[in-house]
């Protein structure tokens, strides 16, 4: 059993760096990757190493495959997110991050750059390994919750 101490830190700590980093909503026109909210919350899903299939995203993001078709279509053809065969399997297709998708999230995120390195200048080297580390826990936990 978790303590509800616990829970509350999350409460507590996740909406001190959500405002101490966020910035101001743009529009999908208003950066030069073009992309909507809902496109940038496809690309934050994937990785530039793990592939996931996108049948396994469109339920983790509880749409349809046909729903999230398009969308994968558009930002591949983009260049932000890499679409390939899977190579056990010809009939799967498998879907990574790139480096240009990279920068899209990072240009669109609702996170702003340097509001965040000047957090992570805080930090000694050390420090931000372990709070990495524990951001990245918490979201494996949160996928592996929303399945």
């Amino acid at each position: 059993m978790i303590p509800d101490e616990e829970v509350f830190e999350v409460q507590r700590l996740y909406p001190q760096i959500y405002l101490a980093c966020h910035r101001n909503h743009m529009r999908a026109v208003s950066t030069r990757f073009r992309i909507s909210s809902q496109d940038a919350s496809i690309l934050v899903h994937l990785d530039r190493v793990t592939a996931v299939s996108p049948q396994q995203l469109a339920k983790h993001l509880g749409v349809s495959p046909s729903t999230l078709s398009a969308a994968i279509a558009r930002l591949g053809k983009l260049g932000y997110l890499d679409v390939r065969t899977n190579e056990r399997d010809r009939r799967k297709r498998e879907l990574r991050l790139t480096k240009r998708g990279a920068q899209a999230i990072s240009a669109t995120s609702v996170l702003d750059q340097q509001k965040v390195l000047a957090v992570l200048n805080q930090l000694n080297a050390a420090e931000r390994k372990q709070a990495l580390d524990g951001l990245g826990l918490l979201a494996e936990a949160a996928r592996r919750q929303r399945e």
